[in-house]
């Protein structure tokens, strides 16, 4: 059964509920024959990267950039995974007050160095989240689970 692993860090409400709508679409009843695995950015480990066949990535925007927890993530499992990875299906998500443009470069080239292939295009959200912005997460969600099923 393919794996969809969600590495996420989710430190607000905000946050939280963009996760929580990404979480719903790839759980949607609808989608048979994947198993969802989540994990906090600073838990998620280079076995569970090995281990599942597509990812997604949330964070919020810090400083310009994305979460400490989530660059911590990727300075783990980068060498570890580099060639065994390769080619996988990811997407992700990222919430900023006010800009999120250094957090999206970041992961881009981060994931690019990894050998990912981004199979949706990516959520941004700025400021609190509306009704809009939880269907694109419900949808990125939905989207990268029912692409590991075919």
């Amino acid at each position: 059964m393919p794996t969809l692993l969600i590495i996420h860090h989710t430190p607000s409400p905000n946050c939280r509920e963009l996760f929580e709508a990404v979480v719903s679409g790839a759980t949607a009843p609808e989608i048979e024959g994947v198993r969802v695995v989540r994990r906090a950015a600073l838990a998620a480990t280079a076995a569970d990267v090995l281990a599942a066949d597509g990812y997604l990535l949330g964070t919020p925007a810090n400083l310009g950039y994305m979460s400490g927890a989530l660059k911590h993530f990727f300075d783990q499992i980068y060498y570890p995974c580099l060639d065994d990875t390769r080619g996988r299906p990811f997407g992700y998500w990222v919430h900023g007050g006010n800009d999120v443009t250094g957090a999206v470069r970041a992961i881009e080239t981060v994931t690019t160095g990894l050998g990912w292939r981004r199979a949706a295009e990516p959520v941004t959200v700025t400021g609190a989240p509306g009704r809009a912005d939880t269907e694109a997460c419900w949808e990125l969600g939905a989207v990268l689970a029912a692409g590991l099923t075919g």
